[in-house]
């Protein structure tokens, strides 16, 4: 009986403490997302007021990123800030975005998220381009900071014509 009773002892430890690591884990998640979300916001935040330095902070010194526009692939943050100080010096007029259907899974250290940009850029004439882009980042906690390290952001093409649809529509 005292065999049984400790066996049950033992087991109900390890349920306990298996559900406390459970509940300690959903907390982190729940955190990490949350701060994932705030990267977004600052992402935003920066995109609008055309602050590289304040988008760069998001990524990794090594991030790698298919972007909407050539070349293919950026294989560093250097490459890839470059990318945007070109793009908002072929838009200096007012830009705006917006980020959408954001869904983000966290597995540890590494999280990653896909969601949509709705954003109006303004070209030197004045005139505003509004894009849809669909992006997928993978985002990797470094030293206790959420950094993308992978970025592939893209638009859906209309296969008859090979066009690019700009707007993205669902």
């Amino acid at each position: 009986m005292k065999r049984h009773i400790c066996v049950a002892a033992i087991v109900l430890c390890i349920v306990a403490s298996l559900a406390g690591a459970g509940t300690a884990r959903a907390q982190a998640n729940s955190s990490d997302k949350a701060a994932i979300e705030a990267n977004y916001r600052k992402f935003a935040d920066a995109f609008d007021k055309k602050d590289v330095n304040g988008i760069m902070m998001l990524f990794a010194p090594d991030v790698f990123v298919y972007d909407v526009i050539p070349p293919r692939q950026y294989t560093s943050a250097d490459a890839y800030r470059k990318d945007w100080e070109d793009t908002f010096a072929a838009f200096p007029g007012p830009v705006t975005t917006n980020v959408t259907d954001l869904n983000i899974t966290v597995a540890g250290s590494v999280a990653y998220t896909r969601y949509v940009i709705d954003g109006t850029m303004t070209d030197k004439d004045g005139k505003a381009e509004r894009l849809v882009v669909r992006s997928t980042d993978v985002w990797r906690k470094i030293n206790g900071k959420w950094l993308i390290v992978q970025e592939h952001n893209s638009f859906p093409v209309d296969l008859t014509t090979g066009q690019a649809d700009l707007l993205s529509k669902p």
